[in-house]
C-alpha cells in the first residue's frame, strides 16, 4: 500500500502508518521505507506503484520481508533500496523492454534473457558486460573471475577463445568489479622485439622449424597462447624478429643460433632440390643474375659459368646444383628460394549460351512443255526440265515439303511449297584449373567430314573420287591468367564456338560452319563475372523470281512467279567467372562440389532406371568421394605372400 503526502508537515501521519508496515511517499521526489512482516508481493507491488514500474513476479517468489530505511530516499536510492532487498531474500529483477521488470529468483536470473550494458550499471541490477582482454588468455582468466562471482548463482562468466573476450553476467556491482580486476590483470607484459641475423640458414626455413617446436611444447604443457613467443621471417635482410616474454625470447634467440650454423662441406658446391618450380626454367633466370653477381658474361649450354660461378640443373631430381664461392652461394640460394614458391591457380568457369530461331517458306509454279520451252527457277527444289523426260520423273525424290503436277498435252507444269521452322538452345559450360601465368586450352567437339574436292576417272566418267577432310567443330577455350594486386585476374583468352549449320548439313557441295570466335583481354576480379561477348543479329531475305511482263500481271502473274522468304533471329552471349584457389583446402572444396554435382546426376539417372530394360539392370554410379577401396581377399592373400618374411 503506498502513502501520497502533499506536504512535508505531514510527517507524523507518515511516520503513524510507517509504524503499521506500509512504505510511504514524503514528497514528489523522495520516499520513506518501513516494512515489518510483509509479504513480498505486497512489498513489490507497492515499489511498483511508487516507481510507475510494471513488474512480473514469478509463482516461486514468496515470504514475508522486515526492512527499514531512516533516510529520505529519492528515486532512484529507493529503487537500488528495492534491489537490495531482494538480494538479501534470494531474488533478483531482470530488466526488458517497454518498461516490463521480471522477479526471478537468483539463480534462474542469468538465464532470464539479461540485457547487455556497454558502460556498466549500478546496484543490484542485473547486467550483462562483454570485456576485451588483450595480454592474457581468457581461457585462464575464466575460472578465477568464476570464484568471485555472488554465491546464490545469479552470475556467471564465460569465455570466448576466437575473439579473446569475456561475457560476465550477474548483479551489476559485482560484474563491475569482476571488469576492474580484468583491466588491472590485463596488462602487457615486456614484450620487447629482438632481430636476430642468420649468416648461414634461411630465415623462412628457420622460422618454420622452430614454430613446430613451440607448437609441440604448448600442446604438452598449459602455456597460454598470449605468453608464446612469435617470430617473423624478414627475407629482404634474411633475419627473424621474435617478439615475446624475456625467458621465452631467450631460449627461442638460443634455438635460432644453434640452427644458424655453417654447414660442413668438402668443396664450395650446394645442391638446391626445388619444391615448385622446374629446374630448367629457374636455371634461365639464373643465368641472367649470375653474370650480375660477378660481372661476367658467363657461358651458354645450360650453364652459367663465370669466374666464380657455375650453375647447373638436373631435371632428373629437379635440383640446381652451384659451384661458387660461400658469400655467391648465399645469394643464390636466396635468390631460388624466392624463386621456389608454391604459385596460386586459377578456375575458369564460362557460359556460352546461344539461342536461335529461324522460319523460312516458299511457293512457285514451274511450266514446261515437251515440245520445248519452259518456265523455270533458279532456287526451286525440283528444276522443271528434270521432268521433260520419262527418267527425270525420279528426281522427285528430292522434293521437300508438298508438290502437285499435273500434265494436259504437250503442257505440265510443277506446284512446290515449302516451310521450314527450326529452333536451337545451346547452353555450354566449360571450365578448365591452370596455373598462374601458364597457357590453358580447352576443346570440346566432334570432327565432321568435308568435301574438299571431286575427280572423275579417265577411263569411267560414272566413278568419282570425292577427296574428304576432317575439320573440328564444337567449344574451344584457351587462356593465359594472370594473378594481379588485390585478386584481380588479367585473362587473355581465345574463345570460339562453331557448328554445322543445319540448312547445309545434306548440301552435296559440302556442309556450311557458323563460326563465333572471341580474342581479348580482360580484368576480373576473382569470383566475379563477367560478359566477354555477345551477339544479337535479326535477319529477314524475301526473294521473288518471276517471268517479265507476265509476272507483273494481277493475280495472274502469280502463276508466272517463285516466291521464297526466310526469317533468321540468334542471340549468343559468352559469360566468363575466374576464381583464385591459393590454399590446398580450395582445391578439394572445389573437387568436392564437382565430383558430388556428377554423383547426385548418376544417382538420379539410376533411381529413374532403364525404359525397355529390366529393373535389376542400373547404370553407373561413380563412388563416394574418399570412400575407402575394397580390396578382394584373394588379393590380400598375393600381396602377403610376396612381402619378405
Amino acid at each position: 500500500m503506498k502513502i501520497n503526502s502533499l506536504k512535508k508537515s505531514c510527517c507524523a501521519v507518515a511516520l503513524s502508518l510507517a509504524l503499521f508496515g506500509y512504505g510511504s511517499v514524503l514528497n514528489a521526489a523522495e520516499f520513506s521505507a518501513s516494512f515489518k512482516g510483509t509479504d513480498i508481493n505486497e512489498f513489490i507491488s507497492t515499489v511498483g506503484k511508487n516507481l510507475n514500474k510494471n513488474f512480473i513476479v514469478d509463482p516461486a517468489v514468496r515470504g514475508k520481508i522486515n526492512v527499514r530505511s531512516y533516510d529520505l530516499l529519492n528515486e532512484e536510492e529507493y529503487y537500488q533500496f528495492f534491489l537490495s532487498v531482494l538480494e538479501v531474500y534470494g531474488y533478483a529483477v531482470v530488466e526488458t523492454d517497454h518498461n516490463v521488470y521480471k522477479v526471478v529468483r537468483s539463480a534462474v536470473a542469468k538465464t532470464a534473457g539479461v540485457p547487455v550494458s556497454e558502460s556498466g550499471g549500478i546496484g543490484d541490477e542485473m547486467i550483462t558486460r562483454v570485456v576485451p582482454v588483450r595480454n592474457v588468455s581468457v581461457r585462464e582468466l575464466a575460472p578465477l573471475l568464476r570464484g568471485l562471482i555472488d554465491n546464490q548463482g545469479a552470475g556467471n562468466v564465460v569465455h570466448y577463445e576466437p575473439s579473446n573476450v569475456l561475457l560476465i553476467t550477474g548483479r551489476a556491482q559485482v560484474v563491475n568489479r569482476l571488469a576492474d580486476i580484468v583491466n588491472r590483470v590485463d596488462k602487457a607484459g615486456n614484450q620487447e622485439v629482438e632481430i636476430v641475423k642468420l649468416e648461414h640458414a634461411s630465415a623462412n626455413e628457420v622460422v618454420r622449424v622452430v614454430n613446430t617446436i613451440i607448437k609441440e611444447d604448448a600442446s604438452k604443457s598449459a602455456t597460454s597462447a598470449l605468453l608464446t613467443p612469435k617470430m617473423v621471417a624478414d627475407e629482404r635482410t634474411n633475419s627473424v624478429v621474435v617478439s615475446g616474454e624475456p625467458r621465452a625470447r631467450e631460449r627461442v634467440i638460443k634455438i635460432i643460433n644453434k640452427l644458424d650454423m655453417d654447414q660442413a662441406s668438402s668443396g664450395n658446391t650446394r645442391v638446391f632440390y626445388l619444391r615448385y618450380a622446374k629446374a630448367a626454367e629457374v636455371i634461365e633466370t639464373l643465368n641472367g643474375v649470375s653474370k650480375s653477381i660477378t660481372g661476367n658474361d658467363g657461358a651458354s649450354n645450360g650453364t652459367s659459368s663465370g669466374a666464380k660461378i657455375n650453375i647447373y640443373s638436373n631435371e632428373a631430381t629437379n635440383s640446381i646444383i652451384v659451384n661458387a664461392e660461400p658469400n655467391y652461394i648465399k645469394e643464390i640460394e636466396n635468390i631460388i628460394r624466392k624463386l621456389d614458391i608454391k604459385r596460386a591457380q586459377v578456375l575458369v568457369e564460362a557460359i556460352i549460351v546461344e539461342i536461335s530461331d529461324s522460319t523460312s517458306a516458299s511457293l512457285g509454279i514451274q511450266w514446261g512443255n515437251t515440245s520445248g520451252g519452259m518456265v523455270q527457277f533458279t532456287g526451286s527444289q525440283v528444276p522443271v526440265s528434270n521432268l521433260v523426260t520419262t527418267s527425270g520423273i525420279s528426281s522427285l525424290a528430292k522434293l521437300n515439303g508438298g508438290g502437285i503436277g499435273f500434265y494436259s498435252g504437250n503442257w505440265f507444269g510443277l506446284l512446290s511449297m515449302v516451310q521450314a521452322d527450326s529452333r536451337n538452345d545451346v547452353l555450354s559450360t566449360p571450365s578448365i584449373i591452370t596455373m598462374d601465368n601458364e597457357e590453358a586450352e580447352f576443346n570440346v567437339g566432334q570432327e565432321v567430314p568435308v568435301k574438299t574436292g571431286t575427280q572423275t576417272s579417265t577411263s569411267d566418267t560414272s566413278v568419282r573420287y570425292d577427296t574428304i577432310e576432317r575439320k573440328t567443330v564444337g567449344t574451344k577455350l584457351k587462356f593465359t591468367p594472370q594473378i594481379n594486386e588485390g585478386d584481380s585476374v588479367m585473362l587473355t583468352l581465345e574463345q570460339e564456338v562453331s557448328s554445322v549449320n543445319s540448312s547445309s548439313a545434306k548440301d552435296e557441295n559440302g556442309a556450311t560452319f557458323d563460326v563465333r570466335t572471341i580474342k581479348n583481354s580482360v580484368l576480373v576480379k576473382s569470383g566475379d563475372t563477367v560478359v566477354l561477348g555477345g551477339l544479337m543479329n535479326n535477319q529477314t531475305v524475301e526473294s521473288v523470281t518471276k517471268v517479265p511482263f507476265l509476272g507483273d500481271i494481277p493475280i495472274l502473274g502469280e502463276l508466272f512467279k517463285y516466291t521464297s522468304s526466310s526469317y533468321e533471329k540468334r542471340n549468343l552471349m559468352v559469360f566468363l567467372r575466374p576464381i583464385i584457389l591459393r590454399e590446398d583446402g580450395d582445391y578439394a572444396e572445389l573437387s568436392a562440389a564437382k565430383y558430388s554435382m556428377f554423383r547426385n546426376e548418376q544417382l538420379q539417372r539410376n533411381k529413374r532406371g532403364l525404359r525397355l530394360l529390366p529393373i535389376t539392370l542400373s547404370t553407373p554410379v561413380m563412388p563416394e568421394l574418399n570412400s575407402t577401396i575394397v580390396i578382394a581377399p584373394d588379393v590380400i592373400q598375393v600381396v602377403n605372400s610376396n612381402e619378405p618374411k
